[in-house]
């Protein structure tokens, strides 16, 4: 046919027949319309060659023909496959993997991520790491006849593994890693060729995939780890297919002990059994595998010694046993000599550390802590390779430091700490410009710290608390610009700081406490924005408080006992509002504890033994700060309480004329005020009962009146005063006892003025004050409420000028008069605390998931939970509770919280 002819049958021949196929069958058609032997007999001799050449190309171009043809089908239906996967899964972020897959193209072959073969058949899908979403699609993939690789991993697929994968039966290669795959892993009966399988870190559950490994012959990497399956013993099955290269079994619930018969898989490289409940000893079988590369068996329950003969295994560069119970020395691992990374810690191991160790040449990290070793560490240790980190804490080790782990300049962590080590810190780590982290803590070194160790550029922690160091902290401590944590308390450091700490502008702890440090404290110190705790107590520096503390906006912990810092507190103090712990006592200063202080929300307050004056703040003056301001004798207190209180004629003279005033005033608002309680009195008398005025709502069964309840609110009777109101008990007819809580809202002074034996003025309030919505709340909340471990209301009891709460009373008030107000005489013992602990948590959990809409407390603290008779908790105080709503809520929700509640030092970060 002519080329338009041709075009016009491929146009007509599209989507129902191949143009191809309609070409073989034209070219037959014409070549050999009924050829038969006797036919071509028949014909002349000439006419029978021209004719046998003809059959001679039907018989093997034609063939090759539809071969090609056959080729172009198979084309078409592994884009349309591929397209289908393209469309079934999308890139979580913009990204080029789908840009080149165009419908358009013939051939899918030069796709990104596809591979083909001559034949330009698809062999291989690697879309590794393309941030790809969506639900896996076997049904699409397993149209792809020649599919060998498929390689998925490290995406966030979705779905399960369906036996459909078992129609990809050519599948070599198989790696879905790194997804959120989920459900069974399904039967692989058709995956025979499977040479490498790959389903770790997904959140397969179900049995361990026991039968998915038989009759694989030819599998060499097999990679399940990091799935939850049902806990179940080492597969026997695995340990029939000889051909295994790597197994990675880790975190997938294996128990029992590890078969002999892992000795049978000599072409072994990796063997990774971590994280399971594995126990036993390790089978001295696992010699026999000397093409080991890597053995990973951390976090186990293994006993047992280092199996005799591990030394054979000399291809061995990592080995990680740590997180067991072995025991025994280290003497089988002396000829590992290519061993890069050994970690043994948290063991049982004894013995010492052989000195072959310092002749391994590759050896970079070592992590032998938690162990029971001693002796001294070779003293070539980690002087060969680029070194990394050593951590051999914890254990009873000796002798100096070895003196070249940092000689390629790549070391990054020095950890020696709890041992006995002597000597001096080894000069050359002055120059170890890679360290991170400096740890020695609790050893007997002493000399003096090579000045370049105090300026590491990037070192984060230098500890070196617990020795016998002495010299001065230098000033190259400008250069350590990462340096957050500085601890070099309970050594014999002397002089004084450097001004020059304050270009140490990461530091957020510095503890020097317990030192022979003097002089000044740095007044740059306020320049450390960072800083959050600061301990300087128990040393010899002199004047002042710097007044730029107050800068140190993030400062949480402040510790200057026992010096001899004299002057005043400096007000600025009072500014740094997230301060929890404050302990400046054993030192001379004076003057007045600054009227700032009243802002702050201490958990910890230590001023005694000083020489402070005058009024303390009165928001510090209560029984939570008892003994903070003993030793200093010229304190006083204008609240009711334990200390001293303050004269009322005390004062300058400029500000007698205002005093006179004040008294005057007082007393004709006294005279006032009697006049009125006289008349009030008198209609009471004249009127009918006050009870009548009383608005009671139950809410469970009552045994009292309201009489029996406001009667009884007098200041003999008041047990306690919390963030929202004063306590009562209140002991009924009928021989139980109640505590009643009244919501005050008057501010101290008022309620001083109207405060009276009767009843009656101790009821006053306003409903328009801000406490009123937390009576609302607490009646919310409670009302509702029926478990064991929340106090339980009994009732409410209100009205016009008064509202109370009657509560169970609880003979053994809060937990933190059991621990901190001398309430118990033997202290708690452990199981009682655990009582409380678990049972707080439990009244806490009903909160949250018992009830049909959760209740957030807000403000759980030890003066919180309150204890009956037997020790058992009740969360209490809910005036600051808050309900959710039952779907949770967002950013729009009504009833989320917008600002911070509860008390400081409680609060979660």
């Amino acid at each position: 046919s002519t080329v338009k002819g041709h075009r016009k049958e491929r146009k007509a021949a599209t989507g129902r027949t191949p143009p191809c196929l309609v070409g073989v069958k034209m070219l037959t058609t014409l070549l050999l319309p009924s050829w038969t032997p006797q036919t071509q007999a028949r014909l002349p001799l000439d006419t029978q060659k021209m004719t046998a050449d003809v059959f001679l190309w039907h018989r093997f171009f034609i063939p090759f023909l539809l071969l090609s043809c056959f080729s172009g089908v198979g084309s078409s239906q592994e884009t349309r496959a591929l397209l289908d996967l393209k469309a079934a899964l999308q890139p979580s972020s913009p990204t080029d993997v789908f840009h080149s897959w165009k419908e358009s193209d013939v051939s899918p072959c030069n796709w990104t991520g596809i591979t083909c073969d001559s034949s330009l058949s698809v062999t291989a899908i690697s879309l590794s790491s393309r941030n790809l979403t969506g639900v896996f699609p076997l049904d699409s993939l397993c149209r792809l006849p020649k599919l060998q690789k498929l390689d998925l991993s490290k995406n966030a697929l979705k779905g399960g593994l369906s036996p459909w994968i078992n129609n990809c039966s050519g599948l070599q290669y198989l790696d879905l890693s790194f997804n959120f795959l989920t459900g069974q892993v399904p039967e692989l009966w058709n995956l025979a060729n499977l040479r490498a399988l790959n389903l770790s870190d997904n959140v397969f559950t179900g049995p361990f995939p026991v039968s998915s490994l038989r009759n694989k012959t030819y599998l060499a990497w097999l990679s399940l780890g990091d799935n939850p399956f049902d806990r179940c013993p080492f597969p026997e099955e695995i340990l029939l297919l000889r051909q295994l290269r790597w197994i990675y079994l880790s975190d997938t619930n294996l128990n029992g002990k590890i078969p002999p018969a892992i000795g049978d898989l000599t072409e072994l490289v990796n063997l990774e059994l971590a994280d399971n409940f594995l126990s036993g000893e390790i089978p001295v079988e696992i010699t026999k595998l000397t093409n080991l590369w890597q053995i990973e068996l951390y976090n186990n329950s293994f006993t047992g010694k280092i199996p005799v003969g591990f030394g054979k295994l000399s291809k061995l560069e990592y080995f990680d046993a740590s997180t067991n119970h072995l025991e025994g020395d280290l003497s089988e691992l002396r000829n590992l000599t290519n061993l890069v990374s050994l970690q043994l810690f948290d063991n049982n191991l004894s013995g010492t550390i052989p000195t072959e160790f310092g002749d391994f040449k590759r050896l970079v990290n070592l992590s032998l802590y938690s162990n029971s070793l001693e002796g001294t560490l070779p003293s070539k240790l980690g002087s060969w390779a680029e070194f990394n980190f050593i951590d051999v804490s914890d254990n009873f080790l000796t002798g100096e430091i070895p003196p070249d782990m940092c000689a390629k300049g790549t070391m990054t962590r020095l950890l020696l700490l709890n041992n006995n080590f002597t000597g001096l810190i080894p000069a050359t780590y002055a120059n170890c410009k890679s360290m991170v982290r400096f740890r020695v803590t609790n050893n007997s070194l002493s000399g003096v710290v090579p000045a370049g160790i105090w300026g590491l550029p990037n070192v984060v922690i230098i500890d070196l608390t617990s020795n016998s160091f002495e010299g001065l902290v230098t000033s190259d401590i400008k250069n350590a610009g990462t340096l957050a944590q500085l601890f070099i308390s309970d050594n014999k450091f002397s002089g004084s700081l450097p001004l020059e700490i304050c270009q140490a502008s990461s530091l957020m702890e510095i503890d020097a406490s317990n030192n022979l440090l003097s002089g000044e404290i740095p007044p740059t110190i306020g320049q450390l924005r960072k800083l959050n705790r600061l301990k300087l107590d128990q040393n010899a520096f002199t004047g002042s408080l710097p007044d730029s503390l107050g800068s140190c906006a993030a400062l949480n912990e402040l510790n200057l006992a026992s010096n001899n810092l004299s002057g005043e507190i400096p007000s600025s103090l009072g500014n740094v509002r997230v301060l929890n712990a404050l302990n400046l006592s054993m030192n001379e200063l004076s003057g007045e504890i600054p009227a700032s202080f009243s802002s702050l929300k201490l958990s910890v307050l230590d001023l005694s033994n000083n020489r402070l004056s005058g009024p303390i703040p009165p928001t510090l003056a209560n029984d939570a700060y008892t003994g903070s301001f003993a030793g200093n004798p010229g304190l006083c207190s204008f609240n009711a309480g334990r200390f001293r209180p303050c004269a009322t004629g005390s004062g300058a003279s400029s500000n007698r004329a205002l005093i006179i005033c004040s008294v005057l005033a007082t007393a004709l608002l006294l005279l006032s005020l009697g006049f009125f309680v006289h008349l009030k009195r008198q209609r009471s008398n004249e009127g009918p009962s006050r009870d009548n005025s009383w608005d009671l709502k139950s809410f469970r069964v009552l045994t009292f009146t309201e009489h029996e309840i406001t009667s009884a609110i007098k200041e003999e009777n008041r047990i306690g005063k919390g963030g929202s109101g004063e306590v009562y008990r209140v002991d009924l007819d009928n021989g139980s006892t109640v505590a009643v809580k009244h919501i005050a809202n008057l501010e101290p002074e008022e309620n001083h003025r109207r405060s009276s034996r009767g009843t009656a003025a101790m009821l006053v309030k306003d409903k328009a004050d801000g406490k009123w919505k937390e009576f609302e709340a607490e009646v919310a909340v409670l009302s509702s409420i029926r478990h064991l471990n929340v106090v339980k209301l009994f009732c409410s009891i209100t009205s016009d000028d008064s509202s109370l709460l009657v509560y169970e009373y609880l003979p053994n008030g809060s937990l933190w008069e059991q621990l901190h107000g001398g309430r118990s005489k033997n202290g708690l013992d452990w199981p009682t605390r655990y009582r409380v602990a678990a049972g707080a948590a439990k009244g806490l959990e009903y909160l949250h998931h018992g009830c049909e809409r959760p209740i957030i407390h807000r403000d759980v603290k030890s003066s919180n939970i309150l204890l009956d008779e037997f020790f058992q908790a009740r969360i209490a105080d809910f005036g600051l509770a808050k309900v959710a709503k039952a779907s949770g809520g967002g950013a729009k929700d009504p009833s989320s919280a917008h600002t911070v509640a509860g008390t400081h030092g409680y609060i979660a970060p």
